[in-house]
């Protein structure tokens, strides 16, 4: 039997946690040679940064080697567990710290949890330089983290540990933490069940250790793993298909317009320990992306679906998740306003920013009406069928362009004819001048 490590006490996870960059497994679009997290360490200069990925893929690790890096003193707080106090003596130690002439790298987990007050209070500190910040969350931080902290910041993106990756870390920990050997079928079982998470994979792999210990198991077989761990492991590998993957299976099933697949690839995520309402989450994109204005109900189902399984819960409000996506699969199709959008957003991004015209302008002062704000606009209310013909929208300058076009499916069937007849009105209205 193998020597007990000397820091056995510490969690597998712990013991195994890179301490250089080298060591770092994953995260290669972000921390390999000449990508932009690697480059910040070797800048001799840290800057403040968002952290943004699913659990277990390195954000903690690499905030402390950044720590390392540049010999600053690591101060952590947890968005979940801490308050104003954690936050208060944070900053006294970094005082104290700034002091000696040494600098201080602030990492806050979960700083999404951190409410608008709690995550202001690090702003005058970050712009002072009394310490570097280093945020970490799960949640897209355009939404959960205040518009002047993220301004601060940059946002690196963490991606979840791909198979092989998996695999590197059951290797290492085979070697370092001295585990038994594990059958290749089983190491496969492990990874799929880990989902891209190092976290998840590493405290499944001590379990496993410190079971095989009692039971004088030489070997990890897919079998004893199975009766060791049970039916919780059963349910994250049907077949070994990475999450991902499953929502990929789903959403294109629901595009296919096939219920029948639909409902299975719903039932396997569920089966699987996906969250329903990360499922309800999904569905409602499906309704925005993929149906839009072909049947606007689509949007409807979905929502309803979300509340319905909010009030009821596991299992009973699943069956309002199963209805919604049959709903979804059978729906007409258009991806019309999801094409739309994307188009106008890439013109906006490369355009310049193009002043409103005059006749677009609102005027609630009488200044405002003399410098003739407002001037000209019809307001289509008062014109012939509700509709100012030939009337123009966009900045003075810019061409008419067409970027919703709808399909010839369910109701946009009747947009498109709506379209036709005022594009013609428009055209009419031109002819007569």
């Amino acid at each position: 039997m193998p020597k007990p490590s000397p820091h056995s006490h510490q969690p597998l996870a712990e013991r195994l946690r890179p301490q250089s960059l080298g060591q770092v497994i994953g995260q290669q679009h972000l921390l390999g040679e000449g990508m932009a997290l690697r480059l910040a360490f070797e800048s001799g200069q840290p800057h403040s940064c968002i952290l943004w990925g699913p659990p277990g893929v390195g954000k903690t690790t690499i905030a402390r080697l950044m720590a390392d890096a540049f010999d600053a003193q690591f101060i952590s707080i947890s968005a979940v567990l801490g308050g104003v106090k954690d936050i208060r003596e944070a900053v006294e130690q970094a005082q104290v710290a700034l002091g000696q002439g040494r600098r201080t790298i602030l990492f806050v987990d979960e700083v999404h949890r951190f409410n608008k007050s709690q995550q202001d209070a690090f702003l005058s500190h970050v712009e002072s330089g009394l310490f570097t910040f280093i945020g970490a969350t799960t949640e897209n931080p355009s939404f959960e983290v205040n518009s002047a902290l993220l301004s601060r910041a940059a946002v690196y993106v963490l991606q979840p540990l791909t198979a092989e990756d998996l695999k590197q870390i059951v290797a290492v920990a085979l070697v370092d933490a001295e585990l038994h050997a594990i059958e290749d079928i089983a190491i496969d079982r492990l990874v799929a069940y880990a989902d891209g998470d190092a976290r998840r994979l590493l405290n499944t792999l001590e379990t496993l250790a410190v079971a095989a210990q009692q039971e004088r198991v030489e070997q990890v077989t897919d079998v004893w793993l199975l009766k060791v761990l049970g039916e919780r492991m059963r349910r994250y590998d049907k077949g070994g298909e990475q999450f991902y993957d499953s929502i990929s299976a789903l959403h294109k099933s629901v595009r296919g317009s096939d219920p029948d697949a639909s409902l299975y690839w719903l039932v396997r995520m569920l089966d699987g320990g996906a969250d329903p309402r990360y499922m309800a989450r999904r569905l409602i994109r499906m309704a925005n992306e993929d149906i839009g204005l072909a049947d606007p109900r689509a949007l409807r189902m979905a929502l309803d679906a979300a509340d319905v399984y909010e009030r009821l819960g596991s299992p009973e409000g699943e069956l309002a998740l199963a209805q919604c996506v049959v709903y979804l699969a059978v729906a007409p199709k258009s991806n019309a306003v999801y094409k739309a959008f994307n188009e106008v957003r890439a013109l906006v991004k490369k355009d310049g920013t193009r002043p409103v015209p005059m006749h677009l302008r609102n005027a609630p002062t009488k200044l405002m009406k003399q410098l003739d704000y407002g001037k000209g606009y019809r307001y289509a209310h008062d014109e012939e069928g509700g509709f100012a013909a030939g009337e123009t929208y966009f900045p003075d300058g810019m061409a008419a362009v067409s970027f919703y076009r709808p399909v010839e499916r369910g109701l946009e069937i009747r947009i498109a004819e709506k379209l036709r007849q005022l594009k013609a009105r428009n055209l009419g209205s031109s002819s007569e001048y």
